[in-house]
């Protein structure tokens, strides 16, 4: 399984392909994607330890351990660990590959996330 350090966060990649990517994603308490932000895969997240707060266009969803989220594609949203607590949660996204390669540029390289983002498909929102 290959890990990879994207900002404070670490996500592991299961499984890849152009039709989803699977992940386990560790977020450290206070971490979490930048900001609101869009792009065309949909994903799912099964919260396993922690907690996570996950803003779905104007909806805030506490996400506990057992708990599924689905984000739309294309839905204005982000994930932020809120708690005092890291937190760990399998993420499916679907299609996979354009997100793949933004998170593999990003621990390549993680200077600019927002150029970054932009070639990748992923728009910030605010």
């Amino acid at each position: 399984m290959e890990r990879l350090k994207v900002g404070s966060d670490e996500i592991a990649i299961h499984a890849r392909g152009s039709a989803l990517l699977a992940t386990e994603v560790t977020i450290p308490a206070g971490g979490g994607p930048p900001g609101l932000h869009r792009h065309p895969s949909e994903e799912l997240y099964r919260v396993e330890a922690g907690r996570l707060t996950i803003y779905r266009e104007h909806e805030r969803i506490v996400a506990t351990p057992g708990s599924v989220v689905h984000i739309p594609g294309g839905a204005a949203h982000t994930v932020r660990n809120e708690s005092d607590e890291p937190a760990r949660a399998y993420v499916v996204f679907s299609p996979g590959t354009e997100m793949e390669a933004f998170v593999r540029a990003l621990a390549a390289n993680p200077g600019d996330v927002v150029a970054l983002a932009e070639a990748h498909g992923i728009e910030f929102v605010q």
